[in-house]
């Protein structure tokens, strides 16, 4: 896959010009608030009485609202002698209330105190075997306590709801809360919330503590995050940065205080030191008054500010490093002011002069010139500090040093001023374009705004930001660079081998709890019976919704932007790797080619100059050319990109470097534990010979040639395909341009014959295994289930809703709140991208070794055996009709719906046939489904563990036992 990105340098986009910006103060149905002249997003600032901040920035879009409440309380604040506590806190305000989540808070109650009382005791024992002693009586008085618990009540309320995306998130200075709800379920979500930061019950708490150990251990297998707190810890001695982690110190986390806990939250946890962000169809008039009625009964109180030492400068450089299986790379990093400092907004210039995908420093002289196998620098931006992080990978025979010359010789042309004059101006055109496409999105603008509470930074600049930028000078940037960017960086080596130094959290003895799934508190009924205004689905009618033309022989799919002046324009071939192995490898080497005029890096500097960009994807069985921007570039972009495929010219000495950046490539693949589940997978579904390995011997990649990549890209450009578009033209429009600039042959070439692949019958149980240097052990389930019918599909979006999907499904809530064995788990059944293939079935485990077995138990048993819950089942099915009814598919989306119904048989919109047929559906339907599709199956377990903690004869009782090579996954 290549990626080249891309107004004309200077000029704005239409309905983008920029006038004057300034805060203005307004008042409307009794609420004052303040709100930014000239705003796209016209969001409006209120500060409550109790001082609580609501942020709400209206959009008729769709049906939906996705709304934030943050706090401004992260790791940072954590006490030095309970770190993770901020994370452990987001983690139990899922847990309810004495409202909800209790079956009866009287016999509760006590019960919860001693627990309390008795972690506490834990906390201050170092006897072990009296520390064992004290958390046999804390597992026993949980599974007490548990019997009047309603686990994941939270979670059933925002189902019933149609709520998406319910999480939550801690970094270093916000705990954040998400949900995205139906535009009419917002009265429902504000009393939900309202309710659950009134008085939060820390219960089930020791399951949720070792879910906490299982983060933990999985933060152990990740190399990427070792890095970043190994960078952080280096760079910031005296700041809590540096000092402490999100999840916190082992240490810490084999000791909680729940009391400790409550002090937390009744300290940070304040209106004045919270907001609630909210975009999406709504009426801020109305929704402020729902918001300050919810909310009034919080009382403000002084919030202890965070205080820190500043940084001592850096004198000279810092080198760290890590060790772990991953392959080796660099990491540097340079500090700099918070973010509502004016450094910090030149830093982001600074970031996309170095790497902007297409044009930048780093882009133009390191990955073009593939100098690097990849590299990229970005700017990390914080309350306190922000950071340039610069990271590398080296390319085969090239040492970490090599990379850090590098990179610090594009550091010096930066500081030389070594750049284009016209980089800048062209920055500012793609910042342009990037703001349109986020306040078209209510997700992308709540993130904005949620980032400007946060950081403490001025939403004038946010929506001036083109501006501000536009008035940065080159002279500026170099005296920037010179003025921060020396000798005083931190460098950390991510190198290969076994780190000695992980101390994972052991197992403790857990006795699974009740979860109770057919209780419901008062609270709930009453939120349930909340009156809401219906919103009524809208489905797609590919007749109507989709224009139709023709350009030649090519037929053109189209649906108008009536909102502004973005396009998007796609090619689209039936035609992928499984035809020829050569295809993504040839996509891949167009990003290094130039024409008879033109170098590889003048092309992506063209692009990048109009604010345009295009995107070639070779996959298996489809191939997608994609290029946007404006319309009054449209031309000029698809005239770039068609005299770049027509007119690439082989180029021998750049296919060299490809292979050698290839090859490492490869290798990297194969010390991914990622990629190997993958190909695991790959393996279970179709045999020895299958898609992921279907790749070119080490050999075959040594013969190829220049030209042999070149033919296959011209010929690409004569295969049949369709062309997609979405803009602002009609398809007859659209047509008629692309007759001029995407001619046809005289005669379309025949699109080569596909290799098949057949899906396995699988007859036995069977355990294929790899080995990787690993905490965790990840578990799969595959199964090949029956052929694909339109049919049934109703029944899998409703199945999948009630047994596997989301924090209150059956899986989630057996597995790793009653029994606490995973940190991750799900289970589903999946439908084939086309409607020849069959349905896969594919469970899912993260867990430590030592509790390999119960969680595999645990899931086999509910792929074996249904658990029924007539009320869960009455939420799955609410809450699937809710979601569908304000479900809207738009844009180019209606484009490629159309084009997956296609390969489905179908010329209908799928979700129509699986909102009317949700309301007739049964337990029994799914009971029955299960045991059809599910139950007593030979499914094939995909293993990635460590050998040294999972032993073969373990993995031997489930089935007959393969141990693949690297070889045998990736073939070659």
């Amino acid at each position: 896959m290549i990626v080249a990105a891309a107004f004309s340098a200077g000029a704005l986009p239409q309905g983008y010009a920029q006038k004057a910006v300034a805060w203005k103060e307004a008042t409307s149905a009794g609420y004052a608030y303040r709100t930014v002249a000239n705003d796209p997003t016209q969001s409006r600032f209120y500060v409550l009485k109790n001082g609580l901040t609501v942020i709400l920035s209206p959009t008729k879009k769709e049906p939906r609202v996705q709304s934030y409440i943050a706090i401004k309380a992260g790791s940072n604040t954590d006490p030095a002698t309970h770190t993770g506590l901020a994370h452990y806190l987001e983690h139990l305000l899922f847990k309810g209330t004495d409202r909800f989540g209790s079956l009866d808070w009287a016999k509760e109650k006590p019960l919860l105190d001693e627990i309390d009382a008795l972690y506490e005791q834990y906390n201050k024992t170092t006897d072990e075997q009296r520390r064992k002693e004290i958390y046999k009586e804390i597992d026993q008085k949980s599974g007490e306590a548990a019997k009047f618990a309603i686990a994941n009540e939270y979670d059933k309320m925002m189902g019933a709801m149609g709520a998406k995306g319910t999480n939550a998130a801690t970094s270093f200075e916000y705990t954040m809360y998400t949900e995205d709800v139906p535009s009419n379920a917002i009265n429902k979500y504000l009393a939900v919330q309202a309710e659950r930061f009134r008085a939060p019950v820390l219960r089930i708490f020791h399951t949720e503590l070792e879910a906490v150990y299982e983060e933990k251990n999985r933060s152990l297998d990740n190399d990427g995050r070792k890095q970043f707190e190994m960078m952080f810890a280096s760079m910031f001695q005296n700041h809590n940065y540096g000092k402490q982690t999100t999840i916190g110190t082992i240490e810490h986390l084999k000791n909680p205080s729940l009391v400790e806990i409550r002090k937390y939250f009744n300290t940070y946890y304040v209106p004045n030191n919270m907001a609630i962000i909210m975009s999406g169809d709504f009426n801020p008039d109305e929704v402020i008054k729902q918001i300050d009625k919810e909310f009034a009964y919080m009382q403000p109180k002084p919030v202890p500010p965070y205080t820190f030492q500043p940084e001592q400068p850096i004198s000279s450089p810092i080198v760290r490093e890590v060790v772990g299986p991953t392959p080796e790379n660099i990491m540097m990093g340079f500090r700099f002011p918070g973010a509502a400092s004016r450094d910090a907004q030149i830093l982001e210039l600074v970031g996309n002069i170095l790497t902007n995908g297409s044009a930048g420093l780093i882009d133009l002289n390191l990955v073009k010139k593939q100098k690097l196998l990849g590299a990229y620098a970005f700017p990390f931006v914080l309350k306190d500090y922000s950071m340039l992080i610069l990271q590398g990978n080296p390319i085969e025979g090239q040492s970490l040093d090599d990379v850090r010359n590098l990179l610090l010789a594009e550091l010096d042309n930066l500081k030389k001023g070594n750049f284009p004059d016209d980089l800048i101006p062209s920055i500012v055109s793609n910042q342009k374009k990037r703001m349109i496409e986020e306040n078209e999105n209510y997700t992308s603008r709540a993130d904005n705004l949620m980032n400007t509470f946060i950081e403490g930074t001025d939403w004038a600049d946010k929506v001036n930001a083109v501006n501000n930028l536009s008035k940065i000078t080159k002279a500026d940037i170099v005296a920037f660079a010179n003025k921060y960017l020396s000798n005083n960086y931190v460098v950390v080596y991510k190198r290969q081998g076994e780190d000695k130094s992980i101390v994972k959290v052991d197992k403790p003895p857990i006795t699974p709890v009740e979860v109770n799934r057919e209780a419901q508190s008062d609270f709930l009924k009453q939120v349930n019976a909340m009156a809401e205004n219906k919103i009524e689905p809208v489905f797609l009618d590919y007749k109507k919704d989709i224009q139709r033309a023709k350009s030649g022989p090519y037929e053109v799919l189209a649906v108008r932007n009536k909102d502004n002046d973005l396009f998007r324009l796609y090619y689209q071939f039936e035609t992928g790797s499984w035809s020829n192995k050569l295809l993504p490898i040839a996509t891949d080497y167009l990003e290094y080619l130039g024409t008879r005029n033109k170098s590889s890096e003048d092309i992506s500097t063209d692009f990048y100059k109009i604010a345009s960009s295009f995107n070639v994807n070779a996959g298996a069985e489809t191939t997608t050319i994609s290029i946007d921007g404006l319309q009054e570039n449209f031309q000029k972009a698809t005239a770039l990109f068609e005299d770049l495929l027509r007119n690439c010219q082989p180029d021998q000495e750049a296919l060299d470097a490809y292979k050698l950046r290839l090859k490492k490539a490869r290798l990297n693949k194969k010390q991914n534990k990622g990629q190997i589940a993958a190909g695991l997978r790959s393996y279970a579904t179709y045999g020895p010979q299958n898609p992921f390995n279907n790749e070119l011997t080490d050999a075959e990649l040594d013969a190829l040639k220049a030209e042999d990549l070149v033919r296959v890209l011209h010929d690409l450009a004569d295969y049949p395909h369709r062309i997609l578009y979405y803009g602002p033209k009609t398809a007859t429009e659209v047509a008629g341009t692309l007759k001029t600039v995407h001619t046809a042959p005289a005669t379309l070439k025949t699109l080569p014959p596909a290799k098949k692949f057949e899906q396995l019958e699988q007859r036995n149980t069977k355990v294929l295994f790899a080995n990787y240097d690993m905490v965790q052990a990840e578990v799969f389930w595959v199964f090949n289930a029956e052929k694909y019918n339109a049919a049934e599909q109703p029944t899998i979006s409703m199945f999948n809703q009630y047994f596997g999907a989301g924090m209150g499904s059956i899986v989630f809530q057996t597995i790793r709140e009653s029994k606490a064995l995973a940190y991750s788990t799900y289970a589903n059944v999946s439908t084939p991208y086309r409607k020849e293939y069959r349905n896969g079935i594919m469970a899912y485990v993260g867990t430590q070794s030592d509790k390999f077995g119960e969680s595999v138990a645990a899931m086999n048993e509910l792929l074996n055996v249904l658990p029924e819950s007539a009320k869960a089942f009455e939420n799955a099915k609410e809450g699937l009709r809710k979601s569908l009814a304000t479900d809207r598919v738009s844009q180019d989306g209606i484009l490629f719906s159309y084009l997956a119904a296609e390969r489905m048989g179908r010329d209908y919109d799928i979700r129509k046939s699986i909102y009317d047929k949700t309301s007739t559906f049964s337990l029994n339907d799914l009971k029955n489904f299960h045991a059809k599709t599910l139950a007593g199956k030979p499914y094939t377990y995909c293993v990635v563990a460590s050998e040294e903690r999972l032993s073969e004869e373990e993995m031997k009782k489930l089935g007959e036992f393969k141990k693949l090579s690297l070889q045998e996954i990736f073939g070659y």
